[in-house]
């Protein structure tokens, strides 16, 4: 395998990319991505190892996503059994990338409790909210900014090591590093995505809401209903096929491209 380093305008492609696979069985994907949240949410609600077991199975979980994408991407159908066909390509792998996740998680969270003693790492842990002081206070900020700038890397190696480790059997620490290194490589197009979700995602949707608020203040409610629940069940299944779509512009086999 090698990542190829893509331009910018990739990455604005990618979202219509994902929207290209979503419209080609929009029913189906969208049952596969509910479910998959609401499992993982099921899971949650267990005292203790419920966290614990739902981080592990998102690998999993992701390549049973990333091979509907791609079943779809190739002109195949897609049903309700592959919602668990990312347990079946190289679990154990998978299983380690849960745990590797998980562990670099809490050692961040840990990092950033020296900055505010402890708040963001109670909050993400276990769901303890702080209070609105807390949570406007520059020791709470400085943490989270801290968080993010350490989880910046963590999602580049993780980003593609699922698809890695089930489709090519890569091992844990190869596929990490090939996930690292392709995103390092193609920052421009992955910036460029990032601002194309932003837009299309939150900024036009709060856009539309606004002046349907400003025209209809008696019905603001019901009209941010009737237009927020389509936007989630195509925007949602958009992004994850678009997440399918980067990596198959990103990744060629060596053999494929000689």
């Amino acid at each position: 395998m090698q990542a190829l380093k893509l331009p910018a305008r990739r990455g604005w492609l990618w979202l219509l990319g994902g929207f290209a696979i979503f419209r080609k069985n929009p029913p189906v994907l969208t049952m596969l991505v509910v479910s998959y949240w609401m499992l993982i949410a099921l899971v949650n609600l267990i005292p203790v190892l419920g966290a614990l077991v739902a981080t592990l199975c998102i690998p999993a979980f992701s390549v049973s996503l990333m091979n509907a994408c791609r079943e779809l991407d190739q002109g195949r159908t897609i049903g309700p059994q592959l919602l668990f066909s990312g347990f079946r390509q190289n679990l154990r792998a998978l299983l380690m990338l849960g745990g590797v996740y998980l562990g670099a998680t809490i050692s961040i969270l840990g990092v950033s409790a020296m900055a505010d003693g402890g708040l963001l790492l109670q909050m993400m842990l276990a769901g303890k909210q702080p209070s609105e002081t807390a949570l406007s206070s520059g020791p709470f900020l400085a943490a989270t900014q801290l968080a993010l700038l350490l989880f910046t890397p963590l999602m580049m190696a993780y980003w593609y090591a699922p698809a890695l480790a089930a489709w090519h059997g890569f091992p844990v620490s190869k596929a990490l590093f090939f996930s690292f290194v392709a995103c390092l490589r193609n920052w421009r197009a992955f910036l460029a995505y990032a601002v194309a979700t932003l837009l299309f995602g939150i900024l036009l949707p709060g856009l539309v809401l606004g002046l349907l608020a400003a025209a209809l203040p008696d019905s603001v409610n019901l009209f941010g209903l009737l237009f927020t629940i389509p936007i989630f069940f195509v925007l949602v299944p958009t992004v994850f096929a678009s997440f399918y779509v980067s990596y198959r512009e990103v990744f060629v086999s060596i053999e494929a491209d000689a």
